[in-house]
């Protein structure tokens, strides 16, 4: 793990943040190495006060940035932010051996279900951390595993993780029906906020 990183890191949890997750991960850590990522943070933003700190909502009328560099699309056919267009969107950044991003699943995959035929457009970008969660047969498991059934597109090179300016694992997005940013929301937590917000997106 480079310094940078790990400064960040220690920072986040001086915050109240804390990182979770890593355990599960450090023998396939020492086994595979880690992925050169840029800068990114694993965040638990269970605490009201810390997700203040770090959670910035995007800029009002900025676009759905496209999806770019992908490897493969599980679940769909490949998809572009025009497909998408009349659709509230949901996307998540996550990674499967992420703690905070398994927390997340439920709810995300419960808000598929209940809202699709209302119009809500999950896209569930796998971004990875660690380089055995860059092998596509081990991310298929992982949604069946969690019985994840929305598009999921393998962002293998960081290169839509980065169109987002993103940082963190999990880190999700929503979108209106036009196509502008309006919610975002890092780390674990606020699930009726952004229940609310998706109801409200659908009208």
């Amino acid at each position: 793990m480079n310094k940078n990183l790990l400064q960040r890191r220690q920072l986040l949890f001086y915050f109240g943040l804390g990182v979770l997750g890593i355990g599960a991960a450090k023998t396939a850590f020492s086994s595979f190495g880690k992925v050169n990522a840029p800068n990114p943070t694993v965040a638990n933003s269970n605490n009201t006060q810390a997700s203040k700190i770090i959670a910035v909502n995007p800029p009002v009328n900025k676009s759905l940035p496209e999806f770019q560099g992908i490897s493969q699309w599980l679940n769909s056919a490949p998809l572009s932010t025009s497909d998408l267009k009349g659709s509230v969107v949901l996307i998540q950044f996550w990674t499967f051996a992420c703690i905070n991003c398994q927390r997340t699943l439920p709810y995300i995959t419960k808000w598929h279900r209940q809202y699709a035929a209302q119009g809500l457009k999950v896209i569930g970008i796998h971004t990875p951390e660690f380089a055995f969660e860059r092998d596509a047969n081990n991310i298929k498991k992982a949604l069946q595993q969690h019985k994840i059934t929305y598009p999921v597109p393998v962002d293998n090179e960081y290169k839509t993780w980065n169109a987002y300016e993103n940082q963190y694992w999990p880190h999700l997005f929503l979108a209106d029906r036009q196509g502008f940013l309006r919610y975002d929301h890092i780390g674990e937590g606020a699930y009726d906020k952004t229940e609310q917000t998706i109801r409200q997106l659908l009208g």
